[in-house]
């Protein structure tokens, strides 16, 4: 298999190390907020999902943390966060909880995490923002050198976050920023529906046959000349109908249901009818 280093000239990148011991550097202190606290079925969330926190102090169950956005300093449950390392090695979490954080509007196609398995420690997965969530599973083997797929490996996992950072190679693509590190979208400005003028209610059934074939330019005139012509036209041709159908209604009802001119007394019927 083929040794895929990254060149040590990359600036942009995270230094390369060969120890695993390195996967848990001077970052150690930066966790993220895995669910809202409180519950907002309680009170308003001090710290919301997604939120990065700076860990002051660990007192057992909770953690003393001041917020990286707002500077909120409080404590919170050890069991709603996750410590993340290098910005994108996350700690015991999920794969739901992954896609959940992926999700959120902060993060962009391309975005990522890797997580580390919470029941086996040196198990990874990478988890990818794209138009689904894509999951990947990275293996390693007996010389302690990652891969996802068996033609590439590499021997730790910043240089294999470098690699895929400058081509997808088989990802669904390439990694561009880490989960949550972005820069949250400004809210969006509703400009509101368009203002609706209006005018008088009418039916313009009953509308005087006058005002609608006038050709003055009324200014306070309900409807264009235009369409005053049309609905001119459409009234006659319904009322040219209406008459033609009231004249055909009126002689069918006389050669169908017509009677004699005289009167029929004590049922005076021809045997013939």
């Amino acid at each position: 298999m083929g040794n895929m280093m990254r060149a040590a000239s990359a600036r942009d990148k995270v230094n390369t190390d060969n120890h695993d011991s390195s996967q848990k550097g001077l970052e150690d202190d930066i966790v993220v907020v895995l669910q809202d606290y409180p519950s907002r079925e309680i009170s308003e969330p001090i710290y919301r999902m997604g939120e990065k926190l700076r860990v002051i102090a660990q007192e057992a169950y909770w953690w003393r943390v001041r917020s990286i956005q707002t500077g909120n300093e409080n404590y919170i449950p050890n069991s709603h966060v996750a410590k993340v390392y290098h910005g994108w090695l996350f700690e015991g979490v999920e794969r739901q909880k992954a896609e959940e954080l992926l999700l959120l509007p902060v993060n962009r196609v391309g975005s990522f995490l890797v997580r580390e398995s919470s029941r086996e420690r040196g198990l990874y997965s990478l988890s990818v923002k794209h138009r689904i969530i894509k999951h990947y599973r990275i293996f390693r083997l007996d010389n302690s050198w990652y891969y996802i797929s068996p033609r590439l490996t590499f021997q730790c996992l910043e240089d294999m976050i470098n690699h895929y950072s400058d081509f997808a190679d088989g990802l669904c693509c390439a990694l561009t920023t880490p989960c949550l590190s972005g820069t949250p979208p400004p809210p969006d400005v509703n400009p509101g529906a368009p203002p609706v003028v209006m005018r008088h209610n009418f039916d313009w059934r009953k509308v005087d046959r006058r005002q609608l074939v006038s050709t003055a330019l009324e200014s306070d005139n309900m409807v264009s000349y235009g369409v005053r012509n049309s609905m001119a036209a459409y009234l006659s041709f319904s009322e040219d109908a209406a008459h033609m159908g009231a004249e055909s209604r009126k002689k069918k009802s006389k050669s169908v249901y017509g009677f004699p001119e005289r009167r029929l007394t004590n049922f005076d019927l021809d045997d013939d009818f």
